[in-house]
């Protein structure tokens, strides 16, 4: 998945972003699979999965706070 800086994602509608979300995660979970069975290579990928949800998580909920 190409790499998403913060306002690529501030640009989502809020169902891009909802699915961005969901993407990221399921990433996630692809590359803890690979790490328990030791195929993955580049252990870093986990790191930058966690951001890029930390920073969609990030603007979804400035979103609900602006909309309040």
């Amino acid at each position: 998945m190409p790499k998403r800086d913060t306002k690529d994602l501030s640009r989502l509608s809020s169902e891009e972003l909802k699915e961005e979300i969901d993407t990221a995660k399921q990433e996630l979970l692809d590359l803890r699979f690979q790490l328990a069975t030791r195929q993955l290579k580049d252990t870093q990928a986990i790191t930058r999965a966690r951001a890029r949800i930390a920073r969609a998580l990030t603007l979804e909920r400035q979103r609900e706070i602006e909309g309040a």
